[in-house]
């Protein structure tokens, strides 16, 4: 993918994930604080939900691709959860080194996860399609088991 590396790319959607989670935050103030309207937290849930999955997937990505380890994985998918914690997960990351500049997986890397991020690295058209689907499926089955709480 020209142009898109693993920092730039984990970047966008950790930024992204926190403006959901402000714009969300904003709707429940205006559907719990100031009982205007539910407008705010149906539209900005759905947003944020959809945002907070590509970012889980994309870490999934970005971490096998740059070889993190599974605590740090780990923590990159929790930094999901708590209100803007994408944007200091990925400071620390980018700051230890963590986002590349470049895709390390090649088809000779040594896992079969190494070699289907390469496979999707090569094969970018689709790998957005998959990115996608995969959200969609991600988030009807989140609707179906219901919100939080």
């Amino acid at each position: 993918m020209s142009g898109l590396t693993p920092r730039r790319l984990f970047r966008a959607l950790a930024v992204a994930e926190a403006i959901t989670w402000a714009l969300l935050l904003c709707g429940m103030f205006l559907k719990y604080v100031t009982h205007t309207t539910e407008l705010g937290v149906r539209i900005f849930g759905m947003a944020h939900g959809v945002v907070f999955i590509a970012y889980c997937l994309v870490t999934v990505v970005v971490a096998v691709d740059q070889r993190w380890a599974l605590p740090r994985s780990a923590l990159g998918l929790a930094a999901a959860v708590p209100p803007f914690a994408t944007l200091p997960f990925e400071v620390y990351a980018d700051r230890r080194g963590l986002l590349g500049t470049q895709w390390l997986s090649t088809p000779e890397s040594p896992t079969v996860p190494q070699r289907a991020v390469c496979w999707l690295l090569q094969h970018h058209r689709l790998a957005v399609g998959v990115l996608v689907l995969a959200v969609g499926v991600l988030t009807a089955l989140a609707l179906i088991v219901g919100p939080p709480g």
